[in-house]
């Protein structure tokens, strides 16, 4: 089991620590490289994983449900705890809600557990991306234009490749392949990335930051359970609930609270901070996951 959690978080620790090493002594364009990754590589990958045959997304419904239930329920079970703290919920909320399902979800479902799992991963992703920029912006302004917003490459994608797969398109394996190659770029790039993010760790509230380092992977892992336990899901995909629910909270939270001029500075703490958490948290999630045997 420890050999199976180490092949697992040593390829993520590795290549994030290469981002790392490489932010530290040069001046990556991190912001055009994600631009190019959410604009290029995720969308190609999400096509091709969606439009092809061999996934039948109408066995993903189920885990869609759960993957929603535990994005919005962690919003819920966390706003007493936000109230009582007297923490602002525009600046809480949703980093607590709105989960690392890119940057470290597809790669450590991959990783964890093989090709197999990518179906599963795309689909978590979808959700949490979807949930992120229509409710997610909503709480930050209630006048935000969601239409505009929507308007993403990995949305069209999304819908492109929805469409094909539940209309039986046969897709060419050549422009499948592709895809798959290209797309693939995106899986190390997301971890190199968040890998130079890191660098911009700012401790300054730290007690906030570890805050969010317990209560956004417990919130998480407290929706699932009982998801599991309703939902009649196979093996694979309650493993991929049990990963999707303790992730730390996704670096697009620190970018949109910029954007909005939401306590920037106090999100940054809460997303970075988290995610250094996630090094401890990831392992032990893992290793419950492969002691139960689900996969």
């Amino acid at each position: 089991m420890i050999g199976q959690i180490l092949s697992t978080m040593l390829p993520v620790f590795l290549i994030a620590g290469c981002g790392a090493l490489y932010g530290r002594y040069r001046t990556p364009d991190i912001q055009g490289l994600n631009t190019l990754n959410m604009e290029l590589f995720v969308p190609m990958l999400v096509f091709a994983v969606l439009a092809d045959q061999q996934a039948p997304l109408q066995e993903y419904t189920s885990l869609a449900l759960a993957a929603t239930v535990v994005v919005l329920g962690s919003g819920i079970v966390l706003y007493p705890l936000a109230r009582v703290l007297k923490l602002d919920l525009k600046t809480f909320l949703p980093p607590m809600m709105f989960n690392n399902s890119g940057n470290m979800g597809i790669p450590v479902l991959v990783f964890a557990f093989g090709e197999a799992a990518l179906p599963a991963a795309i689909v978590l992703f979808i959700v949490e991306m979807l949930l992120h920029f229509t409710v997610g912006l909503y709480m930050l302004d209630p006048h935000t234009s969601i239409l505009k917003r929507l308007r993403l490459p990995v949305v069209f994608a999304s819908i492109a490749g929805l469409t094909i797969n539940v209309g039986g398109v046969p897709m060419p394996d050549w422009l499948l392949e592709t895809l798959n190659m290209l797309g693939g770029v995106c899986i190390p790039l997301m971890l190199f990335t968040l890998g130079v993010r890191m660098l911009d760790v700012d401790f300054s509230d730290w007690k906030l930051g570890m805050l969010g380092a317990i209560a956004c992977p417990l919130s998480g892992l407290i929706l699932a359970w009982p998801m599991i336990a309703i939902l009649d899901l196979p093996g694979l995909q309650v493993a991929a609930l049990w990963v999707f629910a303790a992730l730390p909270p996704a670096v697009l939270n620190y970018m949109v609270a910029e954007q909005y001029q939401q306590e920037p500075h106090k999100v940054a703490s809460l997303v970075l901070l988290s995610n250094l958490g996630s090094l401890v948290v990831m392992p032990i999630v893992l290793g419950l996951v492969f002691a139960a045997g689900y996969v």
